[in-house]
């Protein structure tokens, strides 16, 4: 349920928490005089933690989540070069 700005023709303003449905409070609760909704910028509260732009969904959503080819699982196709020989232990007997 929305809370509603009022402001009577004496000046006075006052919140009222009421139904979309409801009538329009017509007189001022303060001095009895008419009164007005006012037109206000509606509140938009996000509770939780997150929020960030990184918590919609993407464009491409469905392309992440989607199973791999298996070409992509093989390893690459460039061989690794093999490790060099070791070097031989010089024998010293002197």
């Amino acid at each position: 349920m929305p809370t509603y700005e009022y402001r009577c023709v004496m000046g006075h303003m006052f919140e009222e928490f009421q139904s979309i449905l409801s009538d329009p409070i017509e007189h001022c609760p303060i001095c009895g005089a008419k009164s007005e909704r006012q037109i206000s910028a509606s509140g938009l509260i996000f509770k939780g933690s997150g929020f960030y732009i990184t918590d919609y969904g993407r464009k491409n959503a469905g392309a992440a989540s989607a199973p791999k080819p298996e070409s992509a699982e093989k390893p690459s196709a460039t061989p690794t070069p093999p490790a060099a020989p070791a070097t031989p232990k010089k024998d010293d007997k002197s």
